[in-house]
């Protein structure tokens, strides 16, 4: 029987429902079971695809080419469990699903509603593809009393009476603030968000209480009594010195137990966490430590970087090194007089990530020279590796005017908008004038590496697969000239008609990749590539 926890949060927004529901599915998973997790977004938007990094953050993709909310990116660096298009859903989609279908007649004339047909589209959502599960975690976006989320709560209380006794609890986030000039923790507000969530129908099994004090025995059975919960189901979440210590911590103060008690299932014996035990031993025990500058746009909200972020965490713990992000923004680059040098020469790496638009452009570029001439290990991911090709271009292979079409017409388009190529599944066909998420390449696609190339070495593989997200590619017919200027084309896809990966041989570690491999990287299985990139920035650290 597949089981159904629902995670709802309260109080204020940012409370780290997604981590919960994450750190959840790893304890759960280092018990045995077999775990999926689900995002339910209220907004209207069908997806994230076209919102700004500073209105949401990153955008994750998943193998099978959705553009989804960042926290699957949570659940697939915690779970190693991929995610797929199920596992997202927004408002906008389910509302874009019943009109497309009352606009059919699939409905034969009845009157379209919030309850039934909203309300069975959210429940249908939840229950697909579950039947070799144990456990689905699904995450409700928002928070409790906001007038978006209404259609899930309900679609939640009518999913708990559909399914088995024993087959759904909620688990619900709140605040307990501590007032500092009363110098005390006050309950008040979790006992209103319970009541408001109650009176929607929707009993709390499990309070998840997010303090940055420790929550007194006191406080914790007078919070039990009001929402109407037994004491151990009140679980104190204080922050934590890092994400990867959040299951730890959760399973000190027996989250776990408490959500398979009140499923009635006996927990048995302790989980096996000594893999996150040995990460956070890499993280608290380091035996150096490295900068790596990241030159990007939207360096403003570390957030729009997560992925990015995280993956350069890994690569620290597959090195045992303390990784130091320092946040420059790619515009200030391209102000006259800037000294680059004095910011970038500290760096012992420097990444210029994905990104859209031409804004900071010119700063990217001058940050690929920068590394280039000065042997700094760079890696540069999608726009980032567009950027390195065109800077070969314009400074080694002679052309000058070296730009692409996603800024405006150019007379030497390096890179520029590819609107049809092979894959497995056969020919891909895009409209320049199409929607924005229709325009791109998304999802996994294969790719072959040169077999006596660098990366080929850091994979140890050379076919590989990797998670695209973006419209430019690099125009194949400069090919020749760019490698006259010495950046090899090291990875191509199947039919050799789409650059991937280009490389300088002449350079300690210069990489630059189409795809972006962060959104594959996790802690207890760091990506090959920034392994092998913060390797090399150690080997930085120790020559300046």
């Amino acid at each position: 029987m597949t089981r159904f926890i629902f995670i709802t949060g309260g109080v204020v927004s940012s409370l780290g429902k997604g981590l919960m529901a994450a750190s959840l599915a790893a304890l759960l998973q280092a018990r045995g079971y077999k775990v999926r997790i689900r995002k339910f977004d209220p907004y209207l938007n069908v997806d994230p695809g076209t919102m700004s990094p500073y209105q949401h953050g990153e955008v994750y993709v998943t193998d099978d080419g959705a553009e989804t909310d960042l926290d699957l990116g949570h659940y697939e660096r915690f779970t190693g469990v991929p995610s797929r298009q199920s596992d997202n859903v927004t408002s906008g989609r389910i509302y874009q699903t019943i009109i497309a279908k009352e606009r059919r007649g699939d409905y034969l004339g009845a009157t379209v509603q919030v309850i039934p047909h909203v309300t069975d589209a959210i429940k249908a959502f939840a229950r697909t593809d579950v039947d070799d599960l144990d456990f689905v975690l699904c995450e409700i976006g928002g928070t409790v009393g906001d007038i978006e989320s209404l259609p899930f709560i309900e679609a939640m209380r009518q999913l708990r009476n559909d399914l088995s006794r024993g087959a759904f609890i909620s688990v619900h986030v709140t605040l307990v603030p501590f007032i500092a000039a009363a110098g005390e923790l006050k309950t008040k507000p979790t006992q209103h968000s319970v009541r408001e969530l109650t009176s929607l129908g929707i009993q709390p099994d499990v309070l998840v209480c997010r303090c940055e004090r420790p929550l007194p025995a006191g406080e914790r059975a007078k919070i039990a009594a009001f929402c109407n919960v037994r004491p151990e189901a009140v679980i104190p979440a204080l922050d934590a010195k890092s994400i990867y210590a959040v299951p730890l911590q959760y399973h000190g103060e027996g989250l776990d137990v408490e959500v398979l008690r009140a499923f009635g299932i006996e927990p048995g014996p302790s989980p096996d966490l000594r893999r996150w035990d040995d990460i956070m031993d890499r993280l608290t025990n380091p035996e150096g430590e490295v900068t790596i500058g990241v030159v990007g746009k939207y360096v403003g909200l570390p957030d729009a970087y997560k992925s990015l972020s995280e993956a350069l965490v890994h690569g620290g713990i597959s090195n045992r090194v303390k990784v130091n992000l320092r946040w420059l923004d790619a515009e200030l680059f391209e102000q006259e007089g800037r000294d680059i040098a004095a910011e970038l020469e500290p760096m012992h790496g420097i990444l210029v990530p994905g990104g859209f638009g031409e804004r900071g452009s010119e700063g990217k570029i001058r940050s690929v020279q920068f590394a280039r001439e000065r042997s700094v290990p760079f890696f540069g991911i999608c726009l980032g590796m567009q950027m390195a090709c065109i800077e070969g271009a314009r400074n080694l292979a002679g052309i000058d005017k070296a730009s692409t079409t996603e800024f405006g017409p150019t007379e030497e388009p390096v890179v520029g908008l590819i609107t049809e190529w092979m894959t497995a599944g056969g020919l891909q066909k895009r409209e320049e004038g199409g929607d924005l998420g229709g325009t791109m390449r998304l999802g996994a696609y294969d790719a072959k590496l040169a077999g006596n190339s660098h990366v080929s070495a850091i994979y140890g593989a050379t076919d590989i697969q990797e998670r695209h997200r973006h419209r430019y590619e690099v125009n194949v017919h400069y090919k020749d000239a760019l490698e006259k200027g010495g950046l090899v084309f090291s990875g191509m896809s199947p039919d050799g008609e789409l650059p991937e990966i280009v490389e300088r041989p002449d350079h300690p570690w210069f990489v630059g990749v189409q795809f972006h491999p962060e959104l594959k990287s996790k802690p207890f299985d760091p990506h090959p590539l920034f392994a092998s990139f913060i390797e090399a920035a150690v080997k930085q650290s120790r020559l300046v």
